[in-house]
C-alpha cells in the first residue's frame, strides 16, 4: 500500500481568514512533475505558466445560501440548518443544531421571518426532512432568508455580505453548492482576456460541493473512508472542447478537485461522452488519470480526500516537499489561501 500524504503540521495564522484584496493577486506555487522543482509565481501569471490550444475546465456550481438560523416555535431556543437538498417529494434536507433534542413535528421560526419550517422526518442517513410554509423554489428562498455557509476553519463559519460575493467564482451558473469550488476563486474577468488572448481555452462542468467534501479520513488505512455522493454532469460540448483540445496538442487542465472528480467519473465510463449523475469517486494513491494533464487546485486540510486526490496526481513525495515550502514561506492555505499548479 502506497504511504499517501495525509498529515502536516500547520501554524493557525496561515489559515485565510478573508481574500486577497485582488482575486489574481494570490500566491501560485507551480510544482513541475517532470523535473521534482518547485516555482513561485502569482495567480495572475497563469497565462504564461500555460501553453496555447491548453484548455480549462471550470466548475461552474454556484453556492447557495445555505445556512439558516432560528429558533424553535416550542421552545424558543436557539437553531442552525444547513441545508443540503430537495427531495423528490418537496422536503428540504437539513443538517440540524440545537440544544436539545429535535422532534418530527416541531416547526422552525427563521430569523428574520415569516419563514418556518416543519420537521417532518429523518433521511436514512440521519438527516433531517423539513417543510417550509413558502412555496417558492428552494433556492429562492434560501437566496432571502438564508446565508453564505462559510466552512468552519473561517471565522468559525460566521459569513458577512461581502461574502456573498468573493465566497463565490466569478463564473459561477448553476445553483447547488453548498461548498465553493475554491480553486476558481482567483480567476477574474480580466484573466480570462489575458487567457484567451494567448489561445488558451475554457469550458465548464458542474459538481455540487457538497458538505462531505469537509469529512476527514479516520483511522490508519484511507482505503476504507467511504466518499460521499455529489451530483454533477459533463455536458456535449465540453466534452467536444476536451478531444479538439488533445487533437491539437493541448493540455487539459482541471480548475480544482471537483472538475477532477467529474472528469475522471465521466472518463472511467467513456472518454469524451457526456456524463450526468451522482459520483462517489474516491482518487487516492496509486491512481491512473484518465482525462486530465495538468491541476489548478488550493491548498487542503491534513486528512482530507482532497488532499489525496492532489497526492495521487502530484506523486505524495513531491506534494509533501511542496506543502512543507509553502508553509515555510508563509503561503496563505484553505479556501480563502493561496494555490498551486500542477504540471
Amino acid at each position: 500500500m502506497t504511504t499517501p500524504f495525509l498529515d502536516y503540521e500547520l501554524p493557525p495564522e496561515l489559515i485565510a481568514q478573508q481574500p486577497c484584496a485582488e482575486r489574481d493577486a494570490s500566491r501560485l506555487l507551480v510544482v513541475r512533475r517532470e523535473t521534482a522543482t518547485l516555482e513561485h509565481r502569482t495567480f495572475r501569471d497563469l497565462p504564461d505558466l500555460l501553453s496555447p490550444n491548453d484548455l480549462l475546465i471550470l466548475n461552474d456550481a454556484r453556492v447557495v445560501a445555505a445556512r439558516l438560523l432560528g429558533r424553535r416555535t416550542r421552545t424558543g431556543g436557539k437553531w442552525e440548518g444547513l441545508f443540503l437538498r430537495q427531495n423528490a417529494e418537496g422536503a428540504w434536507v437539513l443538517l440540524c443544531q440545537t440544544r436539545g433534542r429535535l422532534l418530527v413535528g416541531e416547526t422552525i421560526d427563521i430569523e428574520p421571518g415569516p419563514l418556518r419550517l416543519e420537521i417532518v422526518g429523518r433521511t436514512p442517513e440521519r438527516h433531517w426532512l423539513a417543510k417550509p410554509n413558502d412555496p417558492r423554489p428552494a433556492f429562492a428562498v434560501l437566496e432571502q432568508y438564508g446565508h453564505i455557509p462559510l466552512p468552519p476553519y473561517i471565522r468559525k463559519g460566521r459569513a458577512t455580505e461581502a461574502d456573498r460575493e468573493r465566497y463565490q467564482t466569478v463564473y459561477a451558473q448553476t445553483p447547488g453548492a453548498v461548498a465553493a469550488p475554491t480553486a476558481g476563486l482567483h480567476f477574474t474577468p480580466s484573466l480570462f482576456q489575458r487567457l484567451a488572448a494567448r489561445g488558451i481555452g475554457v469550458a465548464s462542468v458542474t459538481l455540487h460541493v457538497g458538505i462531505g467534501t469537509f469529512q476527514p479520513i479516520q483511522g490508519d488505512d484511507y482505503r476504507q473512508h467511504r466518499m460521499h455522493g455529489e451530483w454533477g454532469e459533463l455536458s456535449q460540448v465540453t466534452c467536444e472542447r476536451m478531444a479538439a483540445c488533445r487533437q491539437a496538442g493541448g493540455r487539459v487542465v482541471a480548475i480544482g478537485t471537483t472538475s477532477v472528480r467529474v472528469l475522471e467519473t465521466a472518463a472511467a465510463l467513456s472518454l469524451y461522452r457526456p456524463w450526468t449523475g451522482e459520483t462517489e469517486l474516491y482518487i487516492h494513491p496509486p491512481y491512473s488519470f484518465k482525462a486530465i494533464d495538468a491541476l489548478v487546485t488550493n491548498f487542503h486540510l491534513p486528512r482530507s480526500t482532497l488532499l489525496l486526490l492532489v497526492g495521487a496526481f502530484a506523486g505524495t513525495d513531491l506534494l509533501r516537499q511542496a506543502y512543507n515550502e509553502a508553509i515555510q514561506r508563509n503561503y496563505r492555505v484553505y479556501s480563502y489561501g493561496d494555490a498551486m499548479l500542477v504540471l
